[in-house]
């Protein structure tokens, strides 16, 4: 993933945390992602993180969060 400023994303490979080196930006960035599909959701409180529901059918594949607000 890239991002304008010079930043460096976060993420390592699927079920990991993020790399302990990295940083995250701090302000707006420009992304552009290729996807077969889009989903808007709202984070819900679960526990001590967040957790957002998908389809079903979207079990074992692999998906890129971004945050918008």
């Amino acid at each position: 993933m890239q991002t304008q400023r010079g930043t460096k994303a976060v993420g390592g490979p699927v079920g990991q945390g993020p790399d302990p080196g990295l940083e995250t930006a701090t302000s707006k960035v420009h992304l552009t992602i290729m996807g077969k599909e889009l989903i808007y959701k709202k984070v819900t409180k679960s526990g001590k993180s967040g957790r957002v529901y998908l389809p079903l059918e979207w079990v074992g594949k692999t998906v890129k969060v971004v945050r918008v607000d």
